[in-house]
Protein backbone atom coordinates (compact mmCIF):
# COMPACT_ATOMS: atom_id res chain seq x y z
CA UNK A 1 0.00 0.00 0.00
CA UNK A 2 1.90 3.28 -0.71
CA UNK A 3 2.61 5.98 1.60
CA UNK A 4 2.76 9.22 1.29
CA UNK A 5 6.30 10.50 1.33
CA UNK A 6 6.33 13.77 3.16
CA UNK A 7 3.80 14.79 6.01
CA UNK A 8 0.95 16.77 5.42
CA UNK A 9 0.66 19.72 7.31
CA UNK A 10 -2.30 20.25 9.82
CA UNK A 11 -4.15 23.11 7.56
CA UNK A 12 -3.67 20.96 4.68
CA UNK A 13 -5.75 17.71 6.68
CA UNK A 14 -8.01 20.71 8.09
CA UNK A 15 -9.25 21.77 4.39
CA UNK A 16 -10.41 18.62 3.54
CA UNK A 17 -12.20 18.28 6.34
CA UNK A 18 -14.09 21.74 6.16
CA UNK A 19 -16.83 20.04 4.66
CA UNK A 20 -17.27 17.45 7.45
CA UNK A 21 -20.30 19.06 8.87
CA UNK A 22 -23.06 18.00 10.00
CA UNK A 23 -26.87 19.01 9.41
CA UNK A 24 -30.00 19.41 11.53
CA UNK A 25 -32.43 16.87 10.26
CA UNK A 26 -35.39 18.24 8.46
CA UNK A 27 -38.87 18.77 10.33
CA UNK A 28 -42.07 18.89 8.87
CA UNK A 29 -45.34 19.79 11.16
CA UNK A 30 -47.63 17.31 11.12
CA UNK A 31 -51.04 18.18 9.65
CA UNK A 32 -53.13 16.48 12.48
CA UNK A 33 -51.21 17.53 15.78
CA UNK A 34 -49.40 20.03 14.75
CA UNK A 35 -45.33 18.75 16.39
CA UNK A 36 -42.56 18.12 14.19
CA UNK A 37 -42.17 15.43 12.61
CA UNK A 38 -39.57 13.55 10.40
CA UNK A 39 -40.99 13.96 6.64
CA UNK A 40 -42.55 11.28 5.01
CA UNK A 41 -42.73 9.03 8.77
CA UNK A 42 -45.72 8.14 10.58
CA UNK A 43 -45.69 11.08 13.60
CA UNK A 44 -44.77 9.45 16.44
CA UNK A 45 -47.64 11.48 18.68
CA UNK A 46 -50.44 11.01 17.03
CA UNK A 47 -49.88 7.95 14.85
CA UNK A 48 -50.84 9.52 11.42
CA UNK A 49 -49.68 9.43 8.14
CA UNK A 50 -51.13 11.15 4.90
CA UNK A 51 -54.32 12.15 6.22
CA UNK A 52 -55.21 9.19 8.07
CA UNK A 53 -54.54 6.61 10.94
CA UNK A 54 -51.59 4.36 10.84
CA UNK A 55 -50.64 3.13 14.02
CA UNK A 56 -52.96 3.22 17.07
CA UNK A 57 -50.90 5.37 19.75
CA UNK A 58 -51.53 4.05 23.26
CA UNK A 59 -51.44 6.60 26.06
CA UNK A 60 -49.82 5.65 29.52
CA UNK A 61 -53.20 5.63 31.36
CA UNK A 62 -54.21 3.14 28.24
CA UNK A 63 -51.29 1.19 29.08
CA UNK A 64 -52.48 1.23 32.56
CA UNK A 65 -56.10 0.33 32.34
CA UNK A 66 -55.58 -2.75 30.71
CA UNK A 67 -53.29 -4.17 33.29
Amino acid sequence: MPLPKRRHSKQRGRKRRTHWKFEAPNLVVCPQCKTLKPPHQICPICGFYKDRVVVEIKTKEEKKKKE
